[in-house]
């Protein structure tokens, strides 16, 4: 069975529907089985003052910069309401694509459970908000769940959470975009132990990359890629740079329906340095991934008469 390729729009549809339904319409041509969106909503954004201005210690970065009003505004702008998303669906099914969103919060889940996403995925971030998990899979029995900046024990404990549903763990590496020599893909063998189907969402900058990084996982048995996606120049949305465009999402389906065999001979002629990427299966996680874990886990929570409640509160609402 040839490996499944999602289209992330990510924020790369700039709040525009019309810009959206083109690239639904053209992930549908280009050979992608999922168009996924995201859920966001900027009014669930978390205000946490240490990442205002930042903390640094003996020339050491402890939190990273990112105010929170700068933050809104730019979310805010690329809102996509409910009636938006129910047409998203809509949509998709009119292209011949299945949809798929991320959801960020329990409320946001509850939000659109039932608008008829074919399937669910939960950021990096979210792996350990067990709540979160346990919430979601009452509402979808097909989830993809990132695994970047998520620590062992805790991929683990989400594997037992969902093993009674359709599960596949996404390898990441969660450093935008990824060095080669940071993709560590050797995690794919890792993260069988706890899925049969697991995949790679590839971070890599195509301009300096190619789509080495998405081929080499699908050569080492990757069921599953993920790669943001846009239609537009890559300068013209803040996803743009670590993003695909149609002729490649084209490019690396029919990648995709080669043998494993005649993958791996692609790559070794075409990238001869290719097990750089193979990195460690069991590794520490860096620095730069250890600051986005802080920032990224808690940037968005459920908001309950005026409060915000985080997705590992393991709290009734």
């Amino acid at each position: 069975m040839k490996p499944t390729i999602i289209a992330e729009c990510c924020q790369n549809h700039n709040g525009d529907r019309e810009l959206l339904k083109k690239m639904i319409h053209k992930a549908a041509e280009n050979g992608a089985d999922y168009v996924k969106i995201q859920a966001i909503r900027s009014k669930e954004l978390s205000y946490r003052e240490r990442f205002e201005e930042g903390i640094i210690e003996n020339q050491i970065v402890k939190a990273i910069k990112r105010p929170y009003k700068l933050e809104f505004e730019r979310l805010a702008k690329l809102d996509l309401s409910i009636e938006d998303e129910a047409w998203f669906v809509e949509e998709c099914w009119r292209a011949g694509i299945a949809p798929m969103t991320t959801v960020f919060s329990r409320t946001g889940a509850r939000e659109v459970k039932d608008l008829g996403y074919e399937a669910i995925k939960v950021a990096s971030y979210d792996c350990a908000s067990f709540p979160l998990l346990r919430e979601i899979k009452n509402y979808w029995k097909k989830i993809f769940v990132s695994t970047g900046a998520t620590y062992n024990e805790e991929i683990e404990k989400a594997s037992k959470i969902l093993q009674d549903i359709d599960a596949t763990f996404l390898h990441c590496v969660t450093i935008y975009p990824t060095p080669m020599e940071e993709l560590h893909l050797k995690r794919l063998a890792f993260l069988r132990k706890f899925s049969k189907n697991v995949g790679y969402s590839d971070h890599s900058k195509p301009k300096e990359t190619q789509l080495w990084a998405s081929k080499i996982a699908l050569a080492l048995g990757a069921s599953c890629i993920e790669r943001h996606y846009t239609i537009l120049d890559d300068d013209q949305t803040k996803d743009g740079p670590v993003s695909i465009n149609p002729q490649e999402l084209n490019e690396l389906n029919e990648f995709a329906k080669l043998s494993r065999y005649e993958m791996m001979e692609k790559i070794k002629k075409g990238y001869p340095n290719w097990d750089i990427s193979l990195g460690k299966e069991n590794r520490e996680m860096s620095h730069a991934e250890i600051l986005n874990r802080d920032y990224y886990r808690g940037r968005f929570a459920s908001l309950v008469d005026g409060k915000h409640i985080f997705n590992w509160e393991d709290v009734e609402f």
